[in-house]
């Protein structure tokens, strides 16, 4: 597959200027945010920080952190740091648990936003010939506009067809020959197994899918590998990564070599902390992500804390970027399960189903506590309903399964086996944890 970089300038750049330029970045930063953010003016007065007291990229130790709770309490226009009539554009998170998390675009944070996506799009295989169907739900929600700018910056051709309305969707890839799909993985899956099941009447060859440019919730390798399998005909899908907070999708995203997610380190500063003491780890070391938003002036954010766990890579890409990679998100600090003292992250379990054969990516966990201890339970669906009958088999397959999760996690857990398409399927980020453990008090 043909390697295509949209910024040579900025992804080549050597370590030592692109450090240059961002500590360039980060006092110009800081001097913006004392003289037009009121929000930070009083947390880095509070703090003794100044822009002349960063010295070096270190220096941002003494930055207080931001945090998601600031952006509610400061809902809805709290943070800006420019009068409402510059801004061009405002999202939000849905705020289901309490205030949305507002963020707001000047016209050149959107140029910007641009052209982080564009280069991520390039980098997972898309070009000015793509024609690229975009699967996420537009609106407040920052995904889908998002890709949709920077795919149309590199000159891709975009369908906006938003998420659901599966049949319609594959109606659309047969009939428009699409290449490429912007949607969640899970959704991804679901659509590959919705044309499987019509396959009959247009076999998989009617497609045209060439890539997946995946986002908005976490997905495993053996996920993705199930994913490419079910679509066929040479299907390669990359992750990216972004969130609302720090523009969107655009802030880090795979290459064709898929060995981490390349990050837009001009426009994003990006540390490892530890979540409990809040110190930064030396480099290689896996943590909470921080990041600050280097160029971001309608409404700036430093060092936000993702509560995503990964860890960055700072060698040279084999695709010729030189920019840091992290890892694939292993969990949220905030998502992590805890069962009898365990800690146990969705991925794990979702890692030991992948590559069994009989059962779909599809499962739910379900947390209960009886008496003083909790317990856990892992539903999975049958790809065959047929099995249900076969106790024999379905016992041995139950067992496998329990086996699997059992030596990832070091905990005991209970295994049921469910019938074909009784877990509900997601447009948007699935679902995976019910906890019901609070429910009887």
């Amino acid at each position: 597959m043909e390697n295509r970089i949209f910024n040579k300038e900025m992804e080549c750049m050597s370590r030592k200027d692109l450090e240059s330029l961002q500590l360039e970045r980060l006092k110009a930063l800081v001097d913006y945010c004392e003289k037009n953010s009121a929000f930070y003016a009083k947390r880095l007065a509070e703090a003794g920080v100044t822009a002349d007291k960063i010295k070096c990229l270190s220096d941002i130790e003494y930055i207080p952190y931001t945090t998601k709770d600031d952006l509610r309490d400061t809902y809805p226009f709290g943070m800006l740091s420019v009068p409402k009539e510059k801004i061009v554009r405002v999202h939000a998170s849905s705020g289901t648990t309490g205030n949305p998390t507002v963020v707001a675009y000047t016209k050149e944070d959107l140029e910007n936003w641009s052209e982080q996506v564009a280069r991520l799009a390039m980098a997972a295989g898309a070009n000015e010939s793509t024609m690229v169907q975009i699967c996420f739900g537009y609106g407040m929600f920052t995904g889908a506009l998002g890709l949709h700018y920077g795919l149309e910056k590199i000159g891709a051709t975009v369908v906006p067809t938003s998420s659901g309305n599966t049949e319609k969707q594959l109606k659309f890839m047969r009939d428009f020959q699409t290449d490429a799909i912007v949607a969640t993985p899970s959704y991804c899956m679901y659509l590959a197994e919705a044309a499987r099941g019509m396959a009959d009447k247009y076999p998989m060859e009617s497609y045209n899918l060439k890539y997946g440019i995946l986002g908005s919730e976490g997905s495993t390798p053996e996920m993705r590998a199930e994913i490419e399998s079910h679509w066929g005909n040479g299907f390669f899908c990359t992750d990216n990564y972004g969130m609302s907070e720090l523009n969107g999708p655009g802030m880090s995203g795979e290459c064709m070599y898929r060995d981490g997610l390349h990050i837009n380190e001009d426009h994003f500063l990006c540390e490892i902390i530890d979540s409990k003491t809040l110190s930064v780890l030396d480099k290689g070391s896996t943590g909470e992500l921080v990041v600050t938003n280097l160029t971001k002036r309608g409404l700036p954010i430093l060092r936000y804390r993702t509560k995503d766990i990964t860890n960055i890579n700072y060698d040279v890409c084999k695709c010729g970027r030189t920019t840091a990679r992290m890892h694939k998100i292993i969990g949220r600090s905030d998502d992590m399960i805890k069962v009898r003292g365990v800690n146990v992250f969705p991925s794990q379990v979702e890692s030991a189903l992948i590559g069994i054969g009989g059962i779909s990516p599809n499962y739910l966990i379900v947390l209960r506590r009886e008496g003083f201890s909790d317990s856990m339970e892992v539903r999975v669906e049958l790809t065959d309903g047929s099995l249900l009958d076969n106790y024999g088999e379905l016992v041995a397959l139950q067992k496998r399964i329990h086996d699997n999760i059992k030596n990832i996690l070091g905990i005991e857990i209970k295994v049921t086996l469910v019938e074909p398409n009784s877990i509900e399927r997601f447009t948007g980020k699935a679902k995976r944890v019910l906890d019901l453990r609070n429910e009887n008090k």
